[in-house]
């Protein structure tokens, strides 16, 4: 019996030792796995029917897993009128991937186990700049978070990491921050030599889109576009049930269209961005100065260094507490996103958008301008057919997405060395 999936998974040397009956069948549990990880505990006739194999056939497989120690049973699903069916699941901490989103100003480090739960966390206060020293900050903190787990490194199949810019995946890069960081090596090299395990980097809203599309309310759903909304604005775009990246991996810089004719100086360097004016950076600015201007607001309570750093979620407070100015602050916002929100509507006509991160946590105050400017600058024939919605996975959801694309990884690299010279 296997201790957990690192044991379990097929290595190239191998490979040369098994048939090809063999291979395909160690295939199909792979595909078994990668299925119970993304939906949970499942019936056999379930894995049956997604898979198209027999009964005997997937109940073989399962008993194989059971005795390898990676599934188990997970209790009885609904009946439909006869006896209920047995559940399968993976096995508890069968394995970890370590988690990291880097934001405008803090890091989350997490270690996220097989069933989606988090078993540690750490949170690090710091500006993300090209000239920090990423790769030892993250790999020192993240020791810690793995010491204090006391987990097994040895089940901690890889490490993604979600981070705002232009990231390529592919490449293993970031095109706008810690471009220090990729001579001669690229970003992920550098992590990888020191964490000694696989690493993923993704652009945080692409890492926040995987979520939704596998556990959150875009599960299922063809043509959904998630809108990140913090410091910055970004999308993420499922097209036929898959995620576009684009050809270089940029595909979703929503905030940088160009919004008002010579606009304010956005950091990308064009004037005017969308995210000059409806962004958690455009946010804090307008609060800022309308209290300098002599707003009446309970924000006018933050004084020195509380003024200074104020971040969106006080706003956000104090229009929950009725305060009209920042009401009306999250209103002119709304307005803004709404605007491009009917752009993206008219080109990509999807089912369902998602609003997640800081700034949809003002719920209405957010959601009813956005719903009156798309209202008013999207054809309607297109907007009926497009429900807006807010995120149901609450603050972590980059933190999930960046466990997704490591696992997605791990499971697509074991399934290409399966196939390879597959007769």
């Amino acid at each position: 019996m296997t201790k957990n999936l690192q044991d379990f998974l097929i290595t190239k040397e191998a490979l040369t030792d098994i048939s090809n009956i063999e291979r395909k069948k160690f295939l199909q549990k792979i595909k078994i796995i990668k299925y119970l990880f993304l939906n949970g505990s499942t019936s056999n006739a379930e894995i049956c029917s997604k898979f198209d194999i027999s009964l005997p056939t997937s109940m073989g497989l399962i008993n194989q897993l059971m005795e390898s120690g990676i599934v188990v049973k997970a209790g009885q699903g609904k009946s439909e009128g006869g006896r209920k069916p047995d559940l399968y699941g993976l096995k508890e901490h069968s394995f970890f991937v370590l988690s990291i989103h880097i934001k405008r100003f803090k890091i989350k480090i997490a270690i996220t186990d097989n069933n989606h739960s988090i078993i540690e966390e750490a949170e690090i206060t710091t500006e993300i700049s090209p000239k920090s020293n990423i790769v030892e900050l993250l790999h020192e903190k993240a020791e810690e978070v793995i010491k204090n787990s006391g987990i097994d490194p040895e089940k901690m199949l890889g490490v993604g990491i979600s981070m705002p810019g232009l990231v390529s995946t592919k490449e293993g890069k970031n095109f706008t921050y810690y471009l220090t960081e990729q001579e001669p090596e690229s970003l992920q090299d550098k992590f990888e030599k020191k964490f000694k395990k696989p690493v993923v980097i993704l652009n945080d809203t692409k890492s926040a889109c995987l979520a939704e599309y596998r556990f959150g309310i875009g599960k299922n759903k063809e043509n959904v576009l998630v809108i990140s909304m913090d410091w910055g604005i970004g999308l993420g775009i499922i097209m036929g049930g898959k995620m576009h990246t684009g050809h270089s991996g940029f595909a979703g810089e929503f905030g940088h269209i160009p919004m008002v004719e010579d606009g304010l100086l956005c950091h990308c360097g064009k004037r005017g961005c969308l995210e000059t004016e409806a962004s958690g950076l455009a946010l804090v600015r307008k609060a800022k100065e309308g209290l300098k201007l002599g707003q009446t607001s309970v924000l006018n309570e933050l004084k020195g260094e509380d003024f200074e750093k104020m971040d969106p979620s006080v706003i956000i407070q104090a229009a929950n507490k009725g305060d009209q100015f920042a009401i009306n602050l999250l209103s002119e916002i709304g307005i803004s996103l709404g605007k491009g929100i009917a752009i993206l509507i008219q080109i990509f006509n999807p089912e369902l958008i998602i609003l997640e991160s800081e700034i949809a946590k003002a719920k209405q105050f957010i959601t009813t301008p956005i719903q009156q400017s798309t209202n008013t600058y999207c054809m309607m024939q297109l907007k009926e057919k497009t429900r807006i919605e807010l995120s149901n996975l609450g603050p972590n959801s980059c933190l999930f997405g960046g466990t997704i694309a490591v696992m997605d990884e791990i499971f697509k690299n074991q399934v290409a060395m399966l196939k390879s010279d597959l007769n």
